[in-house]
């Protein structure tokens, strides 16, 4: 990677690990539904205007279907799902499961792309859900049904990420990313249209909700994902999903700062699990000797 894709990485990290204070906030007014439905709503609206004076919708014609499948996977489902999961679990403990993608995204790449599984990504992917056994075990929060099932809400989600990139980065080859960003969510919010009516919200939001949709919405998602999009077609969508090595960091941060969620010692040592897993999986330790050696 470049300096600049470094830089870029780091934004988007923080920029996403921030989406998960943000859902933490909103999610429990708005209900999931309501609050992904919005949330691409306006990100999508928001840039639209710059894709209407960039005259792409050439682009856009010709791959219409292939856009919405990635709002389906990239936008829609992972987007509802976290926000579900945000309801139950604490703003770190929702990022950690982020940082699975990378462990899914090497199985999708194994029984899709037909990548070898070698021994260096079986390790990684144990140690990986190792660290996603630690958590849910030496949790901080009380285990209840619901919590159960928002963990497994936040497990499909990094997976529905996991699925999305490698399928994004075939289809989607030399498409623009405000193309992909803009069309992809407008498609996730025609997705997500027909379950409005049924879950309507039974409070009205205050401000601070207000606030943290919008923000959510502009640069959570509008931003995060052009700038997303764009390093998939720079560096692949294996070193993209890389992102979220980085999310539980920021959103540990986030939530112990701003929420005064604990940071406990489970937490740390689960995280630590993941990341080393994923940093095998990915054969960052390799690469990182090679270039050292040279």
């Amino acid at each position: 990677m470049k300096i600049s894709d470094i830089i870029e990485l780091l934004l988007i990290a923080a920029l996403w690990s921030g989406s998960f204070l943000l859902m933490r906030i909103a999610a429990p007014v708005l209900g999931p539904v309501w609050l992904a439905e919005i949330r691409v709503l306006l990100a999508g609206l928001a840039l639209l205007p710059f894709l209407i004076r960039s005259k792409l919708w050439g682009e856009a014609r010709h791959k219409l279907m292939p856009l919405f499948i990635v709002g389906c996977l990239n936008s829609a489902l992972p987007l509802l799902l976290f926000a579900f999961a945000s309801i139950f679990l604490p703003v770190g403990f929702t990022s950690i499961l982020d940082a699975t993608s990378p462990l899914f995204g090497t199985v999708v790449a194994a029984v899709w792309l037909r990548e070898k599984l070698t021994l260096n990504r079986m390790s990684g992917l144990i140690l990986g859900f190792a660290g996603v056994t630690v958590l849910v075990g030496m949790r901080t929060f009380e285990t209840t049904p619901s919590t159960l099932v928002a963990i497994a809400a936040g497990l499909l989600a990094a997976f529905s990420y996991a699925t999305a990139a490698p399928y994004s980065q075939r289809q989607l080859s030399g498409i623009s990313p405000l193309v992909i960003t803009t069309v992809s969510l407008l498609s996730a919010a025609i997705f997500l249209l027909p379950a409005l009516p049924f879950t309507v919200p039974k409070t009205i939001p205050t401000p601070t909700v207000m606030l943290a949709v919008l923000a959510l919405a502009l640069f959570s998602t509008a931003l995060a994902y052009v700038l997303y999009y764009r390093l998939i077609q720079n560096v692949g969508s294996t070193k993209a999903l890389t992102v979220a090595y980085l999310i539980p960091v920021f959103g540990v941060i986030w939530g112990g700062l701003i929420l005064h969620e604990p940071v406990t010692s489970s937490i740390i040592f689960g995280c630590g699990l993941i990341l080393f897993g994923t940093a095998i999986t990915n054969n960052l330790f390799s690469n990182l000797f090679r270039r050292i050696n040279l």
